[in-house]
């Protein structure tokens, strides 16, 4: 499989802690950072991965910490002006392979996530998302049927939230590059990329699924809260 860890991003939210180093970087101990675990896994559960990482902001030190991870970069020169939309758009080509997963760097899973979603291929569309985690402001789904019917921040009801990853058969990934290269041509630039999907399922009648995985332990780290609780997976998967 081809496995597209989009880590270009500032991380603000974090800022000052993010100010010398991006947040991918952050150390879950003392040999392994955040973006580190999440390559190492998928190796250790699929010999044969294409792993590509998107860099951008502080991306010397993101190549330095995979340096021997035998991963592909991508850069996105305009990290400071484009979303993960971008971020995507310049790993287009990848989008040509048989099966691929899309994830967020700073995002921490339980090896039972990685080893039942993330590493098996799929003959469908589908994202990871947690029907416990119901906060508003969130990158939030409506549900119907195990089916996505939308995404977004804004969405004052929902069923659950996006957990920052998506899974693609080879159709909907060559469909998907479509519509990014068409998003970018337009100058929806700053749009996260999962609004590409969006975009399909109102406009292209593009049918999106979902697996619920509430019960499960994951981290996106946008906050100092989420380090810990990454930590927390790491350790209990390390003993």
């Amino acid at each position: 499989m081809t496995y597209i860890i989009l880590a270009a991003g500032k991380g603000s939210n974090l800022q000052p802690l993010t100010l010398k180093y991006p947040k991918t970087s952050y150390k879950l101990d003392d040999n392994t950072t955040v973006l580190q675990r999440m390559v190492r896994k998928i190796r250790s559960m699929d010999k044969k991965a294409e792993i590509v990482v998107v860099i951008g902001y502080l991306g010397n030190i993101v190549r330095k910490n995979l340096e021997e991870e035998n991963v592909k970069f991508v850069v996105n020169p305009f990290y400071e002006v484009t979303n993960s939309i971008a971020s995507i758009w310049f790993a287009r080509e990848y989008l040509e392979r048989e099966n691929i997963a899309i994830m967020h760097g700073d995002i921490v899973f339980e090896d039972y996530i990685i080893k039942n979603y993330l590493v098996q291929k799929t003959e469908f569309p589908y994202v990871l998302v947690d029907s416990t985690c119901l906060k508003a402001g969130n990158y939030n789904a409506v549900i119907k049927d195990e089916q996505i019917l939308v995404m977004s921040k804004k969405l004052e009801t929902f069923d659950a939230k996006y957990c920052c990853m998506t899974k693609l058969d080879a159709v909907s990934a060559r469909l998907l590059k479509m519509e990014i290269d068409n998003m970018i041509h337009s100058n929806m630039y700053n749009q996260y990329f999962e609004d590409s999907l969006v975009q399909m399922i109102m406009f292209h009648d593009f049918q999106l699924y979902c697996r619920d995985i509430k019960g499960y332990k994951w981290s996106e780290v946008n906050e100092v809260d989420d380090l810990l609780v990454a930590q927390k997976i790491h350790y209990d998967s390390s003993v």
